[in-house]
């Protein structure tokens, strides 16, 4: 029997446990359902041609049947989560894969899954790891080539107007994201940190403009929510890929509210707006170079002025406590967590770092240390 959706809040949740339903109907309607991995990938240009972006993600929870066969082990486990679930057909629904080429497992897979899945359109995006002058000039040319390939393997054009148009919903899509974020300020929150998730992976399966309007009824019904006081801690993390509710569900079974995050698939992604004043590329060549803080772009400076916006996030959302997660083998992350936990215990807050293999979470092992955490954080409470 089918599941009953009463709510806005309860069709993210069916979206979220039944990831890909939705794409897959609009595939067997005709549309053009394109894959995608990472926050880098400019979706605004999928959208101005038509096409429904459709981020891939990994199977937290389910064992590797294939991609022994073909990956290293050392190699970064949420990337060999995707590849083995698209091995197993899981993803046959799309009609193409874009991976930016954001750190070294990315045109690793690229070149793995074109040739042993051979979807009808690939690219790899290049995406430079320097915020000079001529950085966003050649991404801007990279972008402008990525929309030609795309124009010519779907038989259609998206013309500045459309690329604008695009743009608008896309930034209206961030805004509520940000709306709903907002949501989780008061004490107690009005949201906790696990419908979030819920909410931010149900909308990168489905088209914006129906995650807008998810967006806009899951708002109205949390402002309504009245919730008794609550004084647990409050937790800010920071990391790699989350698309799945174990880690924070679990920080929040332990007694604590989730209420801001730093990870790729959360603010990271869409915490920044497009300008499209000079031109609809020079502005997601802006945005997508400029405005993402992942530490696959460098950025030089003193740890005070890179990691200021966390410092943002701490006062504004009144975390009490950071916790930083790294997927195993994600070297990007692991070189800048030192400099980021250094910054938090700058700002007086206790730190927690804990490595994930994606795949199969710790998460007996991790209990005991998250509540030894929150623990610290109410000694410091007291105090």
């Amino acid at each position: 029997m089918a599941k009953v959706i009463h709510s806005a809040l309860d069709k993210a949740q069916e979206l979220y446990e039944n990831r890909g339903l939705r794409a897959r109907e609009l595939a067997a309607q005709g549309r053009t359902v394109i894959g995608y991995l990472c926050c880098y990938t400019p979706a605004e240009i999928m959208t101005a041609l038509d096409l429904v972006p459709y981020r891939i993600q990994g199977g937290v929870g389910k064992p590797l049947k294939h991609a022994d066969q073909y990956l290293e082990t050392i190699m970064c486990p949420y990337v060999r989560s995707c590849f083995d679930l698209a091995m197993g057909g899981n993803y046959n629904f799309l009609s193409g894969v874009v991976i930016p080429h954001t750190c070294d497992a990315m045109p690793r897979i690229y070149d793995m899954w074109k040739y042993y899945i051979k979807p009808p359109y690939s690219r790899c995006v290049t995406v430079p790891h320097m915020t000079h002058q001529a950085s966003f000039e050649y991404f801007q040319k990279e972008l402008e080539d990525f929309l030609h390939t795309l124009e010519h393997f779907t038989g259609r054009s998206a013309s500045e107007d459309d690329r604008l148009e695009a743009i608008t919903l896309h930034n209206r899509n961030r805004a509520l994201l940000r709306e709903l974020y907002g949501l989780r300020k008061p004490d107690p929150p009005l949201i906790s940190g696990t419908e979030v998730i819920q909410v931010l992976v149900a909308g990168m399966t489905i088209p914006v403009k129906e995650f807008n309007d998810l967006l806009e009824g899951i708002i109205s019904e949390v402002r309504e929510r009245r919730p008794s006081p609550d004084a647990r801690p409050r937790v800010l993390v920071s990391g790699s890929e989350v698309d799945d509710t174990a880690l924070i569900g679990l920080v929040e079974d332990c007694g604590a509210w989730v209420v801001m995050d730093d990870v790729c698939t959360g603010s990271r992604s869409f915490w920044v707006d497009v300008d499209s004043s000079k031109g609809t590329l020079n502005g997601l060549a802006s945005r997508y170079l400029g405005g993402i803080t992942c530490p696959c772009t460098y950025r030089s400076g003193k740890v005070t002025d890179r990691f200021s916006y966390l410092g943002d996030f701490v006062r504004d959302w009144g975390a009490q406590g950071a916790l930083l997660y790294a997927i195993r083998f994600c070297d990007t992350y692991q070189l800048d967590a030192p400099e980021i936990r250094e910054y938090m215990e700058s700002l007086g807050l206790p730190v927690l770092y804990l490595e994930d293999d994606y795949v199969m979470p710790p998460l007996a092992q991790w209990k005991t240390r998250i509540e030894a955490f929150l623990e610290t954080i109410e000694a410091g409470r007291q105090e």
